[in-house]
């Protein structure tokens, strides 16, 4: 089979792969956009495909990548560095599509490729870690780490990716709420992801990494480190191989820390674990990040070691081995190499950098034994500041053991390195090299950041001593061209000799300013002309820059003297464009100026709305009409009912199926609004909540568009909110109505679409924040899965439910049935699937607001029953039933009872409460059922409740009557001994306060179990007067304690009367105020005080601790 490599990259570095793969028998196919079409690598390709979109966004675009992969017939992806190159999802997209991924498995990467991960990783290795957070951080926090540490500077980090993408520093004291949304904003553009985390920034240390190498099959190996601590807002200039003047002790702990933690997850491919080494305490060192991928700087290692390390990714993506590869041992390293990484970009006179770029005239790289470029320039190619600056990397090596020897060889090759049409940073890299710190191997990660200034002072007196004088005519950038025909560039083969601008910078006549060009750019308009009277603020002139028109206005008011441009000429920045001369202007001057109609509605805002408008019910009045025909309503009828007036915000809702090969664009736009899910984030019981944040996730799905099917695009919209509910810690709110997967989507790349996200982050959920499952009509295959995930299901009472619908059911070959048969009320309700089932939709959100406002907090007003009434809800005869809920209402705040289950699990009753406004838990025993014996569908039903309650802080209330665990030769088949148990396993798990109350029989293993384990594992058990005990039911008790002696008394009635008499010697012993004197119960309480018990339980426990991820690893769905 022909060996096909697509290389998922641009620029030098898919320059480079692309000739290794040619080496080892591939074929190439390149991929680009159609603003990156003159880039270098494009030409490289033996096949080149067009990607849609621009920018960086083109290449992150993962599902056009893999098509572009499947239609060229690629065997195998390499994705270079950066874009996709750590994303799992890629990589098993990738494997689905029968293509071999170059680089790390999907779960390596899921771990590697998080830093969180990584992390966790070098924990469970024992490798020094940096103080920070854990995992994927939210800004609260952040906020909170900074305030624990107000000392330290902050380094604000993104979980994906690398290159210094996503990473700026928040010094002590600094605000670090707009940098963290920085970070997140660059960190999403780069890596498609906007995770950050947050750890301590240490001074005075180098970055140094070590090169990993694995074949997946057991085997590791190190290829040495590199040292990369010359660093410009955390993006490396410099890196050397190996690290000079680093301690022999210190390195064998960095190598051997590094293989560790790539054996451990059996590695595969290159990899780079990255540390800081202190300066002054150099055997001291910290575990930063991994970077599962092949690393820019990787050419150093290829220097010392005469490796290819591209060449070794193919084979070990083969499946060849380190054995294979003779590579079982690391080569030893052959003297030193540097790699300086020459960007377009310049130091200005103020200590920043300033990027630079447009078209390249000259590109001469510097040529001789032991150098090296890999690069993308070529004379007459144009850059784009829609990508990296990144122009070329410039490799030397020695084989001397000399560290100062490679030096001089990159000072000079950067010499001779010829790049004109626009400066770069080569002077700022030949100045880093003359740094004694870098010389001796001694130079901190931010030295080059704290020493700016002096830097780029040094470099301007430098060059002000090397620059002859220029003359006038140096305000125009570049030649003259024809703007207005877009192919005169590519004629321009030699300079204009055309007339040039020729007004000096500084020839200014007295008594007049200059507006001058803020930046480089082309002046395309004039707005004003000479002599006219301007007013300050005005608008004079529109320049373009790198894409983008930049609008300049008048600084004064005054008369324009003068304009100093042609229009369509390059000029640099600071040039003056116009010459003013200030004072005052007539008022018709300003009269003149336009008037803005605030209510005028723009084109392309018309357009906007128009195609909004498509998604509207009022648009839709057939559709409408079939929703009214089956008593439904429609999925924004219902978010608006769920959601606060004018709180709902949109996510997607232009979006539409992916049918684009078998309908017209504009049929789908008008009949697939939002591809059948409208989603979102709302506020939910503001006015209860007042002063809370209220806001969630709320999303449904819309059965007025293809059935309410779950489509390419909604299960990237469903992806989107999960992925927004866990950053921002939101509950989600899921109407999940519809019938399952939709097999009419062809826009895809995949097959079967089981490499969806949807389920997967949905179900991880679990336990993090709350989330509530509503349906009514037909809710089949994804969609309930999704509704059975949920922790809470609301189900109107014309629902049918099921794993498969109709369809689905007769292709397995299992009979013919309508919808209504499968999965309906009759049968979804009583056997627990549906928590709270409901008369209809109106109903369905309006339970949904209540059950959500218990985990949302307390309320400040509430009322409650005449407590006195608890005196008598439990009758003397000990034999007589009573009905518990009516207890629960008494002792609950007034209409705050809501019961989960009530007709599963029928003896075990579990509803959430409030007591003085507080939300809580409830679990009861009902004497009306079994006696209050616990079955197994109750001992389920109670264990997941508390799992529930405790994932979410809400104490749990536990009102015992209880004779014990069922017992029998029929209930010992529904496996009883394993049900029962897990209501042990559950309760003494939990970390939120169980309060116990007995109201009667607390016999045995039973009541142990509603009392969190024992009577003493609670944080009270008390007792009403009218409970009794013992260790089981007071009639076996005396049935098997005393059977020798009943067996002695012959007479029928004799022996039933000291049946009786024992009996009662029994309960006299076991009521309460005896029981009490042994201390095995904490109290005997007077009934009505049971909610005064309540609230010292409550104020006694310590609030919960605000936390950033789970306490429970997730919540049972049964």
């Amino acid at each position: 089979m022909k060996k096909t490599l697509l290389i998922a990259n641009r620029g030098e570095i898919a320059v480079r792969l692309a000739a290794t793969a040619r080496d080892q028998g591939y074929a190439v196919v390149t991929v680009y956009p159609e603003d990156d079409a003159t880039c270098a690598h494009v030409r490289e390709g033996d096949a080149s495909v067009l990607l849609p979109g621009i920018g960086a966004a083109a290449y992150l675009d993962a599902e056009a990548v893999i098509k572009a992969a499947v239609e060229a017939g690629a065997t195998a992806l390499h994705p270079g560095y950066g874009f996709l190159s750590e994303q799992s999802h890629f990589a098993e997209a990738c494997e689905a599509a029968g293509i071999a991924f170059v680089g790390p498995t999907p779960a390596q990467l899921a771990v590697f490729g998080n830093k969180a991960g990584a992390k966790e990783i070098a924990k469970a290795c024992n490798v020094p870690l940096v103080p920070g957070t854990e995992g994927a951080t939210d800004l609260d926090a952040a906020l909170a780490f900074q305030a624990q540490h107000p000392d330290l500077n902050l380094m604000v980090k993104a979980v994906h990716g690398g290159g210094g993408r996503g990473m700026r520093i928040v010094e002590a004291g600094q605000d670090l709420a707009k940098t963290f949304e920085r970070c997140a904003s660059e960190a999403q553009m780069a890596f498609g992801s906007d995770a950050l985390y947050v750890e301590a920034l240490l001074d005075r240390v180098r970055h140094v990494e070590v090169q990993i190498l694995g074949d997946g099959q057991g085997s590791v190996t190190h290829l040495w480190e590199r040292e990369c601590s010359v660093q410009r807002q955390n993006q490396k200039l410099l890196e050397v191989a190996p690290c000079p003047n680093l301690l022999p002790a210190t390195r064998d702990k960095l190598l051997n820390a590094a293989k560790e933690m790539a054996a451990k997850e059996q590695y595969r491919g290159l990899g780079t674990f990255e540390f800081l080494v202190s300066i002054d305490s150099p055997e001291v060192f910290y575990f930063i990040e991994a970077n599962a991928r092949l690393q820019v700087e990787h050419t150093v290692t290829e220097a010392i070691t005469g490796l290819d390390l591209v060449a070794l990714q193919l084979r070990i993506a083969e499946g060849a081995s380190l054995a294979d590869l003779n590579l079982a041992e690391a080569p030893e390293p052959e003297g030193f190499a540097i790699q300086a990484r020459i960007n377009m970009e310049v130091l200005s006179p103020k200590g920043f950098f300033k990027p630079s770029g447009g078209t390249i005239e000259r590109y001469s790289p510097p040529q001789g034994p032991g150098i090296r470029v890999d690069g993308m320039g070529y004379a007459g190619y144009t850059t784009s500041t829609r990508y990296d600056s990144l122009l070329a990397k410039l490799i030397v090596h020695s084989r001397s053991a000399d560290f100062g020897s490679a030096i001089q060889k990159l000072k000079r090759s950067l010499d001779q390195f010829d790049i004109q049409g626009f400066d770069t940073n080569q002077s700022f890299l030949s100045y880093i090299l003359g740094e004694r710190l870098f010389q001796e191997g001694a130079l901190h990660t931010r030295f080059v950041d704290s020493g700016l200034k002096d830097i780029a002072q040094a470099l301007g007196e430098r060059k002000a001593a090397e620059t002859p004088a220029t003359s006038a005519d140096s305000t125009v950038a570049g030649a003259r061209i024809d703007a207005d025909d877009p192919l005169a560039v590519l004629s321009h083969s030699q300079r204009s000799t055309e007339a040039q601008v020729t007004a000096p910078m500084d020839d200014i006549p007295p008594g007049t300013i200059a507006i001058r060009a803020p930046l480089q750019g082309t002046v395309i308009e004039w707005l004003v002309g000479e002599g006219d009277e301007v007013f300050q603020g005005q608008q004079v002139a529109i320049m373009d820059a790198m894409k983008m028109e930049h609008v300049i206005q008048a600084p004064e008011s005054g008369v324009i003297q003068s304009l100093n441009a042609e229009l369509n000429t390059a000029i640099f920045e600071h040039h003056p464009l116009i010459i003013l001369t200030p004072g005052e202007v007539s008022v018709s001057a300003g009269a003149d100026a336009e008037i803005q109609d605030l209510d005028y509605i723009r084109p392309d805002l018309a357009e906007a709305f128009e195609r909004h408008s498509f998604g509207l019910d009022e648009n839709r009045p057939e559709a409408v009409a079939k929703r009214r025909k089956t008593n439904h309503r429609t999925a924004r009828e219902n978010l608006d009912d769920l959601c606060d007036e004018g709180t709902f915000v949109e996510y997607g809702s232009l979006t539409i199926a992916a049918q684009r090969r078998r309908r017209s664009v504009d049929d789908l736009m008008r009949n697939t609004a939002g591809d059948g899910m409208v989603t979102g984030i709302g506020s939910v019981n503001g006015d209860l909540f007042p002063d809370r944040d209220t806001q969630c996730v709320v999303m449904s799905y819309d059965y007025m568009v293809l059935a309410g099917t779950q489509g390419l695009q909604n299960h990237r919209k469903k992806d989107r909110m999960f992925e927004i509910a866990e950053k921002l810690k939101l509950p989600i709110l899921l109407i999940a109505e519809g019938g399952g997967g939709r097999p009419g989507d062809t826009d895809g790349a995949g097959i079967a679409g089981l490499d969806c996200l949807a389920f997967q982050l949905y179900a991880e959920m679990s336990g993090l924040v709350p989330r509530i499952g509503i349906t009514t009509g037909r809710c089949f295959a994804g969609n309930a899965v999704l509704l059975g995930c949920s922790d809470i299901v609301i189900a109107t009472k014309d629902s049918n439910i099921g794993i498969g619908g109709p369809a689905m059911i007769e292709g397995g070959g299992l009979g013919i049935f309508t919808p209504d048969e499968v999965g309906p009320m009759s049968v979804q309700v009583p056997n627990g699937v549906v928590d709270i089932a409901v008369e209809d939709e109106a109903e369905a959100m309006q339970m949904a607001k209540k059950l959500l406002s218990y985990f949302q907090g307390p309320l400040p007003d509430w009322e409650c029953d005449d407590q006195r009434k608890l005196r008598f809800s439990v009758p003397e005869n000990r034999l007589r039933v009573y009905d518990v809920r009516e207890i629960i209402d008494t002792i609950a705040d007034k209409d705050s009872v809501l019961e989960l289950r009530p007709h599963f699990g029928v003896g075990m009753i579990t509803a959430f409460i409030r007591v003085e406004g507080q939300p809580m838990g409830l679990i009861a025993n009902d004497p009306t059922h079994l006696s209050g014996a616990i079955d197994s569908d109750g001992a389920d039903k109670a264990a997941r409740f508390m799992q529930l309650c405790d994932a979410f802080d809400l104490p749990i209330v536990s009102l015992v009557d209880c004779p014990g665990i069922m017992v029998g030769p029929e209930i010992e088949k529904t496996a009883l001994v394993r049900h029962a148990s897990r209501v042990f396993v559950t309760c003494t798990s939990l970390t939120v306060p169980l309060f116990a109350f007995v109201l009667r029989k607390g016999y045995g293993l039973g009541a142990q179990a509603m009392t969190g384990g024992g009577f003493k594992a609670s944080a009270f058990t008390v007792t009403w007067p009218t409970g009794e005990f013992g260790g089981m039911g007071l009639e076996g008790a005396v049935k098997l304690g005393y059977r020798k002696e009943l067996e002695a008394i012959e007479d029928t009635e004799a022996r039933k009367e000291e049946y009786e008499k024992r009996v009662a010697q029994m309960y006299d012993r076991g009521k309460a105020v005896n029981f009490a004197t042994a201390f095995e119960i904490d109290e005997v309480i007077d009934p009505k005080d049971t909610r005064h018990w309540i609230m010292a339980g409550f104020k006694s426990t310590p609030k919960p601790v605000p936390r950033e991820g789970k306490k429970r690893p997730f919540i049972d769905t049964w």
